[in-house]
């Protein structure tokens, strides 16, 4: 079986859920999975602190995870071998979960308007290994900035956030759904902004990489901003081996579906699971027992 270790729980066998930073959704919403496929299954699953949807492709590939969270066009580059992955990856998509908004974050008293005047600033692109930097770099490709203009420091959310607080870094790059609970808690403790990408950028950065990226706007409220920011969305994915084992797959998705509910009081982007938009993860194949399940429930 694909991922799983002896573990010491009533002789259940374990498996890894590759989810994320501790402070964005991907770790919470697989804490949520792994909380439910606990309360009701055979098996036993715990949830990997990750970098992310590069860091979990490359988990779920190589069969140390069962499962994990990844961004659609970091997907699309494993499958093809492409951009961070040396090879094509064995990897399926289980189910389209819920889009992520790009979050690019200022302190609200910071110079920087735009992409633009991030050039000779102090910031972080996210984590080596993360879907964040994949996108932070597109965008500030399509920006006409060098990567070479600004300093970044390469830190996930949670030290993002700590660098921020301490007035260390001017922006940081965050790719998560609405709302990201530690953005949530960094607008508590400081006043922020965030920092739009508009039409022209997604049209740039769609020109290169298969049109996976949509315009959209974080809306007024979100972490107490008084206006809307126009950003672009990715579509986000839970994904799976290609030779996981049938009877985990199904039972992982039907948890996803059953708990969503619960799930979602904790993990508001839980909320947009909707099983006639899940099978929508074109071009990564569905699993078989995935596209099964899709099937069943509609009878």
């Amino acid at each position: 079986m694909t991922a799983c270790t002896a573990g010491n729980d009533a002789g259940r066998p374990t498996y890894q859920i590759a989810g994320g930073d501790p402070s964005g959704v991907y770790f919470n919403y697989a804490a949520g999975l792994a909380a439910a496929a606990n309360d009701s299954g055979s098996a036993r699953f715990e949830v990997a602190e990750t970098q992310g949807s590069v860091d979990n492709l490359r988990r779920v590939g190589s069969g140390e995870a069962i499962v994990g969270f990844a961004q659609g066009d970091t997907t699309v580059d494993a499958v093809r071998g492409e951009g961070n992955f040396d090879s094509p990856l064995p990897v399926r998509a289980v189910a389209r979960v819920y889009d992520e908004y790009v979050h690019l974050v200022v302190p609200a008293d910071a110079a920087p308007r735009s992409v633009a005047d991030l050039a000779g600033g102090i910031v972080s692109l996210g984590a080596e290994n993360s879907g964040v930097q994949v996108i932070a770099l597109r965008v500030l490709d399509a920006a006409g900035v060098p990567v070479e203009s600004v300093t970044n420091l390469g830190l996930g959310l949670e030290e993002s956030i700590a660098a921020m607080q301490r007035g260390e870094i001017e922006a940081f790059f965050w790719v998560g759904g609405l709302p990201t609970p530690g953005i949530e808690q960094l607008q508590q403790t400081m006043p922020i902004r965030l920092l739009s990408i508009d039409a022209d950028l997604v049209e740039q950065v769609n020109a290169n990489h298969a049109g996976v990226y949509q315009l959209a706007d974080i809306p007024v409220g979100f972490y107490g901003l008084d206006g809307t920011t126009v950003t672009m969305t990715v579509p986000n994915y839970l994904i799976t081996a290609e030779n996981a084992a049938d009877e985990l797959v199904s039972g992982l998705l039907r948890e996803l579906f059953d708990a969503q509910a619960d799930i979602a009081q904790q993990v508001p982007a839980a909320s947009y699971l909707d099983r006639r938009q899940a099978i929508f993860t074109g071009p990564i194949e569905l699993h078989p027992a995935a596209a099964q399940y899709y099937v069943d429930s509609r009878r």
